[in-house]
């Protein structure tokens, strides 16, 4: 991640492109891990290459990802944590798009019903975002300036509101 300020706003640090591909590669292994990359529709639609492949890559704009604790089964807790990387996507709503898409399917697929975040306190948007969501602050780092917060999803309710459009549905491969 080449960009300062998002490294900062997502609290990353830099590392080479080995690294990098080493951190895909276990993300996409590990069965702890979950993400999901986030498409411009419009970008998408308006790309007329015939390379299905280029068109989703000329329209990425973010990732959200949820992970669970190593040493469990149950994924009755997970983190979740959004990243709007292109400046001109952020505002738009892809971020809460993203994330009540992710807390949906873990919800419904893997049986999660509380979510947590940490955010720097810097990350105002973020705050405003998950907290817009439900989210509760159930803590603070001044060690590392970050927030945890906190959403119970156990009476389904809550969630529902915002993903009552949604179908979750498993793909075999």
């Amino acid at each position: 991640m080449e960009s300062e300020e998002l490294r900062e706003l997502t609290a990353s640090e830099r590392l080479t492109l080995e690294e990098e591909y080493d951190m895909q590669r276990k993300w996409r292994n590990d069965s702890d891990k979950c993400t999901f990359i986030i498409l411009d529709r419009e970008n998408f639609e308006q790309n007329k290459t015939d390379d299905q492949l280029n068109r989703e890559i000329s329209a990425m704009v973010g990732d959200v990802n949820i992970f669970y604790p190593p040493d469990t089964h149950e994924r009755l807790e997970g983190e979740i944590e959004i990243m709007i990387a292109e400046p001109s996507a952020r505002g738009k709503g892809f971020g809460k798009e993203a994330l009540c898409s992710m807390m949906r399917y873990a919800q419904v697929l893997l049986q999660t019903v509380t979510f947590t975040s940490k955010i720097g306190y810097e990350n105002v948007a973020s705050l405003c975002l998950f907290k817009s969501l439900g989210f509760n602050e159930v803590s603070k780092s001044e060690v590392f300036r970050e927030t945890t917060l906190s959403f119970d999803a156990s009476d389904k309710i809550s969630l529902l509101q915002w993903t009552s459009n949604y179908f979750v549905e498993t793909i075999k491969l």
